[in-house]
């Protein structure tokens, strides 16, 4: 089993006349293996899952296998839902994609006990055994956090569970984590603190900054993987303005604006609930971008 870790993107879904727009959506594939990209992330949160129909997932999926063939570009997709069933089908669409890994999102809404987390991940995982599989905590949107002793259960107990995407924005969170099981794969999964994660024996990031500047984050991570800390950190420092702006309403309204605003995509469209940002917000990420160089196809 081949492990995905170092650089990920979660990609944005672009839309057309509230349609995926598949062309454009390759060549922002193709544009992330340009500059040096691990692995791309389709279908994530970052990619409005939430709203995109079964065969939008699918169509996304094939994309990004399509486009990475070849390469030394993987794809780790999402397949996550908070009904444990949906959840196991969307992993079973994902490898039949062709994808080389998935992570799957904490289950929102239910609010599951931590014995219900470890069932529900264990019955995912075990309905594709070969396929690599990353646990998804991000507490801040789907309202449960999966505690560290069940990461670590899940991690001993089934084989296909490598790692970690950790949004919960603690540090302390992957020391423990790490302390506890040096070999289990943890990514940041908060661009803000992708530097720190790296620092202490984080394997890799998820990066919504780097849809925008793959460049820079992939060269970010590369740094960090080879040892070379402080050269990592002045390029985390650098970026530090422009995770903050992509943050400043909910991902991913901030990035695809940011994106829209440099040409990357041909129409700045959500799904809804999602609408695009304030007039106020604009402007505070507009005098932020001009700090940077977005480098295009």
């Amino acid at each position: 089993m081949t492990l995905v870790t170092g650089s990920t993107t979660a990609l944005i879904t672009p839309f057309k006349n509230g349609t995926l727009d598949e062309e454009k959506y390759a060549r922002l594939i193709q544009r992330q293996i340009d500059h040096g990209i691990n692995a791309v992330c389709p279908v994530g949160t970052t990619g409005e899952s939430a709203t995109l129909t079964y065969d939008e997932d699918r169509r996304c999926m094939e994309i990004a296998v399509e486009v990475c063939q070849g390469t030394q570009t993987k794809v780790l997709a999402g397949a996550g839902s908070n009904s444990t069933a949906e959840a196991i089908e969307a992993a079973k669409m994902a490898q039949s994609c062709g994808v080389d890994a998935i992570f799957s999102v904490a289950p929102y809404y239910n609010k599951p006990s931590q014995e219900g987390l470890y069932q529900h991940y264990k019955a995912i995982a075990q309905a594709v055994p070969t396929l690599p599989f990353m646990l998804y905590n991000v507490p801040g949107r789907t309202v449960v956090d999966i505690s560290a002793d069940t990461v670590i259960r899940l991690f001993d107990d089934i084989e296909n569970i490598y790692g970690i995407k950790e949004a919960t924005g603690s540090i302390e969170r992957t020391i423990e984590l790490l302390s506890r099981r040096p070999e289990l794969k943890v990514f940041s999964g908060d661009d803000a603190i992708d530097y720190a994660i790296l620092a202490n024996g984080g394997a890799g990031i998820t990066s919504v900054t780097s849809n925008l500047l793959p460049d820079l984050k992939s060269q970010l991570v590369a740094k960090a993987l080879s040892g070379d800390l402080r050269g990592a950190k002045v390029l985390n420092d650098t970026l530090y303005p422009i995770n903050k702006a992509l943050f400043l309403e909910s991902n991913p309204v901030m990035i695809k604006a940011a994106m829209y605003l440099f040409g990357l995509i041909d129409t700045l469209e959500y799904r809804l609930p999602l609408v695009p940002p304030s007039a106020e917000n604009l402007k505070k990420l507009e005098a932020v971008m001009q700090n940077y160089t977005i480098k295009g196809w």
